[in-house]
C-alpha cells in the first residue's frame, strides 16, 4: 500500500481587492458557483458552514466523458483558521465511492498588490491508493482558480 506525499504552489494576481478575494471563499452563493458547480459532475449535495472548525462537503457524481464517469467522488473541508481579507487555512479528505483517496492542507493566502491582489494556494497532501495524485489535483486547483475570478466582486 504505496503513499505519495507532495506539496504544490500556484500563484496568481487577480484585478481586485483582497476583500473581493476573500469574498469569493467566504459567501457561499459565489463559492458554490466556482467551486461546487461544473460541467464534468453533477453536484448531489452541498454544504457551507464557513468559520474556523465549520464544514464544507461537496458530493458529486463524475459525468460520462470524464476519466471517471459515473464514480461518486466527496469532497470534505474542514476550516482551521480564517484572517478576513487576509488568510484561509483548510484539511482537504477526497472519498472516491466513499473510498478515502487523499488528504490534505490547503492555505490559501492574498496579499494585497495596489489595487491588484496576489493568491497563493499552498497544497499539501498525501495520495493514497486510487487517487488522480499531484499532477491532477494542481490542474484542478488551477482551473478552479481561473473559475474564481468570474465571481470577483468590489471589495
Amino acid at each position: 500500500m504505496a503513499v505519495t506525499h507532495d506539496t504544490f504552489e500556484i500563484r496568481k494576481v487577480f484585478d481586485a481587492a483582497p476583500p473581493a478575494i476573500f469574498g469569493a471563499f467566504a459567501f457561499q452563493d459565489r463559492k458554490s458557483r466556482w467551486y461546487a458547480a461544473s460541467p464534468a459532475h453533477e453536484r448531489l449535495s452541498y454544504s457551507f458552514d464557513f468559520r474556523p472548525g465549520g464544514e464544507e462537503k461537496l458530493t458529486a457524481r463524475m459525468l460520462p466523458g470524464t476519466p471517471i464517469a459515473g464514480k461518486e467522488l466527496c469532497w470534505t473541508s474542514t476550516y482551521a483558521e480564517i484572517v478576513n481579507n487576509a488568510r484561509i487555512v483548510f484539511f482537504q479528505t477526497l472519498d472516491v465511492d466513499q473510498s478515502r483517496v487523499s488528504a490534505a492542507v490547503v492555505t490559501v493566502e492574498i496579499v494585497p498588490l495596489g489595487d491588484k491582489s496576489e493568491v497563493l494556494l499552498t497544497h499539501q497532501a498525501v495520495y493514497f491508493e486510487g487517487a488522480d495524485g499531484p499532477a491532477m489535483r494542481r490542474m484542478g486547483w488551477d482551473f478552479l482558480l481561473d473559475t474564481m475570478a468570474s465571481e470577483l466582486q468590489p471589495g
